[in-house]
């Protein structure tokens, strides 16, 4: 997996990602091309989103819940940024479930299959946080459901539990055409295969990928961790226009 930080260290990833998305920028005031065909324009998992639509920006994110600069991205910049812009209503924030056809990565399908089950019950911000708060403990042992049922009431972990069944762990492990082929035994299988494709049509190369739209102007995407500093001094620039 294509990995910024690890070839150069997080202040040289985040320059190179800030350089690149800065000449994004000024490309929009010179014009843009817009592009009508949002990646989310047909798409109807927004309870796996945080803020609201109507917010000027929206980054969509595709990520593996067992991708350690994933994991980084989220506690380090998406978290800061949700209480931030996101609650001041300058960002709309949507997940996108990516899980990677690696072998490292056994549960990470099934991780995605949990956040989507919370998502259903209105429970997808707890569940997320659970799982990249806690992921390397149970990417050890595959033990996704005790801090599931730690993030959840007994009642909504008793609705979550209900959605899950059929789904029976690891998951497709390591087996993006897994969540592609038909018929699902796991009714939410259907909600990790919509997101497959949009990311295939992106297209995602290597997780985290982000995807930024400033008043219906798709940007380029964007790969690799970024600090909230850098990403916050981007977006400011675009507010700005």
């Amino acid at each position: 997996m294509a990995n910024l930080l690890r070839r150069s260290g997080v202040r040289r990833a985040s320059l190179v990602v800030f350089v690149a998305l800065v000449a994004v920028a000024l490309s929009l005031g010179a014009g843009a091309r817009r592009n009508p065909k949002r990646a989310n324009a047909a798409d109807t998992t927004f309870a796996k989103a945080y803020g609201s639509k109507t917010a000027p920006i929206t980054i969509e994110v595709f990520s593996d819940y067992q991708c350690p600069q994933c994991r980084n991205l989220f506690e380090q910049t998406l978290r800061p940024m949700i209480g931030d812009y996101v609650a001041a209503g300058k960002v709309y924030l949507i997940h996108r479930d990516y899980p990677l056809a690696l072998p490292a990565h056994k549960y990470s399908g099934q991780a995605a299959r949990w956040s989507d089950a919370a998502a259903q019950i209105g429970q997808f911000a707890a569940v997320e946080t659970a799982l990249y708060d806690n992921a390397p403990s149970w990417e050890e042992d595959g033990n996704i459901e005790k801090y599931v049922a730690g993030a959840l009431s007994a009642a909504d972990f008793k609705r979550v539990q209900k959605l899950m069944q059929g789904c029976a762990p690891p998951g497709p492990a390591g087996r993006q055409d897994a969540f592609l082929a038909a018929p699902h035994p796991c009714s939410l299988d259907a909600s990790i295969q919509q997101d497959i494709l949009l990311g295939n049509h992106v297209p995602v190369n290597a997780t985290p990928t982000y995807v930024i739209t400033f008043k219906g102007q798709r940007l380029p995407p964007g790969t690799g961790f970024v600090t909230w500093p850098v990403l916050k001094q981007f977006l400011d620039s675009l507010l700005s226009q």
